[in-house]
């Protein structure tokens, strides 16, 4: 009886802990960031007068140069955690995509909005890896999936945020209520203090942070690699089945309109919920493998039925889209097992360049989609390819090894 009312009380510790709220709420703001911009593509670049295809298609270059910036970002940001420490990122990060966020209400020309869309991309690319990666480290080895599980659920709620502001004020003001979250947050962040496992090999003469160290052994760069592909299926959900919901809607004859805003909402609503179902059921399993396996098939199963949806009213399409936001809510499964297969001189590396490595993917899923969509249509492009991307991500998940309880106070030889 006291040893469970300690574990309770341990637990409810962790919902407490600064390191976890810090991080959840870095996220929050990352994720209001990464989704205002969907929603707000239209409207602002309508109002530096572009109209007709080229909304399309500078939305689309923007998006591009943003990706281009998180997957640098990532690097940047990884290396330079496990060089200096997990907090430089968390402050370094922060500032940068904070004041990227306030100057793009100010934007008067599509460059400009490129340069700033870069740069944000940048900032925004450290926030996730060094929040899972200081959380992994400062927790109990048993109890630290609640601590990712609590940074994913509270980060993505940021989507509903975005939505919400983007939809009540115009997008000048969207951008400058993002740019003040993150400056709010940044003095929340001196109370946050470095984790000691990176404090004790920062003593020891190791190398740290060698990016390229992940490529030049074939076992690590093995582990790395599905890391990186049991993240993609949910980057296909949203950046495909979800981004692209009012041209499916259509294809599928579903009755009344479907708003992009409203459909990504959907999403990260169910996302939210996914996650705090996948990490409780991780520490309930006492798996990350088993849970990723019953999500991965899940989303398998969501990603055929939503091409059953003939017909359907808007409503019920977008409870469906919260569904399949749902089963693809293992986000924060997969960053923590990222962390958790690497030693404390790599960890942030690794658990930095995945998330942003796995997004990028969208990049070769979406050249894919179009390519098949040219042959068989948007429906048979978009089942094929989805298909595709959760049987990678099971064959990947085959090889990887369990990571839950795992000690992550050791050294990964470079």
């Amino acid at each position: 009886m006291s040893s469970s009312i300690a574990s309770r009380s341990h637990i409810r510790s962790i919902f407490f802990n600064p390191a976890v709220i810090i991080a959840s709420l870095g996220y929050f703001v990352d994720i209001y960031d990464l989704v205002l911009f969907s929603i707000v593509r239209k409207p602002s670049l309508m109002a530096l007068g572009l109209a007709g295809p080229e909304l399309l298609n500078k939305g689309l270059m923007l998006l591009n140069i943003q990706m281009l910036g998180m997957l640098i970002g990532g690097i940047f940001w990884g290396i330079l955690g496990d060089k200096k420490g997990r907090i430089s990122i968390l402050f370094g990060s922060i500032i940068l995509y904070s004041l990227a966020n306030i100057a793009n209400g100010f934007v008067t020309s599509v460059e400009m909005y490129a340069v700033l869309r870069f740069l944000a991309g940048i900032g925004l690319a450290g926030e996730l890896g060094a929040g899972i990666t200081l959380v992994a480290e400062i927790l109990p080895k048993e109890t630290r999936g609640y601590g990712t599980m609590i940074i994913a659920t509270i980060g993505i709620m940021g989507a509903i945020l975005a939505n919400f502001v983007a939809k009540q004020f115009d997008w000048t003001t969207a951008y400058f209520i993002g740019g003040g979250l993150g400056l709010m947050l940044l003095i929340l962040r001196i109370f946050v203090f470095e984790s000691g496992m990176f404090s004790a090999v920062k003593e020891q003469t190791v190398e740290r942070g060698n990016f390229l160290s992940l490529f030049t052994s074939w076992h690590k760069f093995k582990r790395y690699l599905h890391c990186i592909l049991i993240g993609s299926p949910t980057w296909f959900v949203v950046g495909i089945l979800v981004s692209l919901a009012p041209e499916f809607a259509e294809s599928l004859g579903v009755q009344g309109k479907i708003d992009a805003g409203n459909a990504i909402a959907s999403c990260y609503a169910g996302l939210t919920l996914g996650d705090l179902a996948s990490g409780l059921l991780s520490q309930l399993l006492r798996s990350r493998k088993k849970t990723m396996l019953v999500f991965l098939l899940l989303n398998c199963l969501c990603i055929i039925l939503y091409f059953q949806l003939h017909g359907v009213d808007s409503t019920t399409f977008y409870w469906f889209i919260a569904l399949l936001g749902f089963s693809s809510g293992f986000w924060a499964i997969f960053v923590t097992i990222a962390a958790e297969q690497f030693g404390t001189n790599l960890r942030a590396t690794v658990a930095t360049t995945v998330p942003n490595f796995a997004r990028g993917s969208l990049n070769l899923i979406s050249i894919l989609f179009v390519w098949l969509k040219g042959m068989m249509g948007i429906q048979g492009a978009g089942l094929w390819v989805g298909m595709l991307c959760v049987a990678i991500a099971l064959g990947a998940l085959w090889f990887m090894s369990e990571t839950f309880g795992k000690d992550l106070n050791y050294i990964e030889v470079t």
